[in-house]
């Protein structure tokens, strides 16, 4: 997220001045609006926080480039003026935008931070030794300023929510919340577990569903192409002459003669029902809608709901202190467990139950509808016994080895399927192909 600085007037004439975090322009304007009306104050100016590029010279010696984040050219040109240089060019950075670290980059920059952090080294020792054994110049520079700006004492949730271009939005969440907790190595062990947990899940996920979906429209276009172009192109040998045809086909050539009759039309059709489908899903509707049944559809739909779960009570594991302090650790499992519908349910169904109604936490969330019996007996077990915390742990290993035997079952059955589907289309492209044997003239 990007840093505004914003300015303005009172009534009484006097200059107010604040910043905050956004991530965008129009946010930030929208978010200044709501301060200003709140605050009494009018709005001169918003600026956001980008580099500049300068060149400075001290005494007689070779001039020097460097780079500053700043709100204004002035203000670096102020504060290069401070340190006693000679100021010879500020400009912005034309290309000012961070590249996204790669994935290993950042989980080995949590894992590391934990295994240290373990060995009781302070945080601020830390961040420098991670500055000098990263390779990415984008974490790198992220590491440093979350460095400085909790040096100057900033909250610690607000620092690393400004790295969640850098971070992911999950895992910068989650070190914000660390940096205010006392159990900091075990909030990053899960970080890192999660974010491992995560990318092997999509690997995993796409091996299982992604090539047999490239396998089936290859297919399906191959298909397509036989019975719109090759098999007319043999079959009007025999049509010349009117011949009797077969049946099968006499009736693969209506359907050739119908699909090139009316292409067009299956064109405009797939593309405004591939927009519509489009826009439903990104809408918050369309997203719950798809969500709600994903993990209801057979074989695929168990393990995203298996693994939501195991997302959920490993987050609620590491954020869990006690029996009063329930919230904050459903409310981020909510958010994180990648599923918009159960992440609806538990925040409109079982948050408000605990805290208007007071209900238990094993009431609430059975009331929800989207956790597995399994679940629900584990979670109830751990709230009898008083170990709740250790019981979402356990139930999240348990779902992770459940959810990992079970996808290579998944990718086997997937496969299988396919091939079994190839086989049967091919059968019946070579049976119609080899009727045109039987054609023969009447006399």
């Amino acid at each position: 997220m990007a840093e505004f600085r914003y300015q303005g007037l009172n009534v009484s004439g006097r200059h107010v001045q604040g910043t905050l975090n956004a991530s965008s322009m129009k946010e930030a304007k929208h978010r200044v609006e709501e301060i200003a009306a709140s605050r009494h104050f009018r709005v001169i100016a918003l600026q956001k926080r980008v580099t500049f590029v300068y060149k400075v010279r001290k005494g007689t010696e070779k001039p020097v480039r460097g780079e500053q984040k700043a709100f204004s050219k002035e203000d670096v040109e102020a504060a290069l003026g401070r340190m006693g240089v000679q100021v010879l060019r500020v400009q912005r950075k034309l290309l000012d935008f961070k590249m996204k670290p790669p994935f290993n980059d950042v989980v080995l920059f949590i894992r590391l931070s934990a295994d240290l952090l373990r060995e009781k080294l302070p945080y601020e020792e830390v961040l420098q030794m991670m500055m000098g054994d990263i390779q990415s110049a984008s974490l790198k520079e992220a590491i440093r300023e979350i460095q400085q700006e909790l040096k100057e004492g900033k909250d610690g949730e607000e620092v690393f929510g400004k790295q969640e271009g850098v971070l992911g939005k999950f895992a910068a969440h989650m070190l914000g919340v660390a940096s205010k907790s006392g159990n900091m190595v075990e909030i990053y062990e899960t970080t890192a577990k999660f974010l491992e947990r995560n990318q092997q899940f999509k690997k995993d996920l796409k091996s299982a569903l992604v090539m047999p979906a490239i396998t089936m429209v290859a297919l399906l276009a191959a298909v397509g192409f036989y019975v719109a172009y090759i098999f007319p192109k043999t079959a009007s040998l025999f049509t010349k002459y009117d011949f009797e045809l077969p049946p099968m086909t006499s009736a693969t050539l209506q359907l050739s003669a119908f699909l090139q009759h009316n292409v067009l039309y299956f064109v405009v059709v797939f593309m405004v029902l591939g927009g519509i489908i489009f826009q439903f899903v990104r809408s918050r509707k369309g997203r719950l809608f798809v969500d709600r049944w994903m993990i209801r559809i057979p074989v695929v739909g168990s393990l995203l709901h298996k693994t939501s779960i195991e997302i959920f009570s490993r987050v609620f594991y590491a954020l869990y202190s006690g029996s009063g302090e329930n919230m904050e650790p459903i409310r981020i499992g909510a958010e994180a467990c990648q599923n918009k519908y159960m992440e609806a349910r538990i925040k409109n169904v079982a948050m408000p139950m605990m805290l208007k109604d007071g209900r238990g936490l094993v009431e609430a969330l059975e009331a929800t509808g989207v956790f597995t019996d399994t679940a629900i007996s584990r979670y109830r077990s751990g709230v009898e016994t008083g170990t709740i915390r250790k019981t979402a742990l356990q139930l999240a290993e348990y779902y992770e080895r459940d959810t990992s035997y079970r996808m290579k079952s998944v990718v086997e059955f997937i496969n299988v399927n396919i091939s079994l589907i190839i086989m049967l289309i091919m059968i019946g492209l070579t049976i119609v192909s080899s009727e045109t044997a039987t054609i023969k003239p009447s006399y």
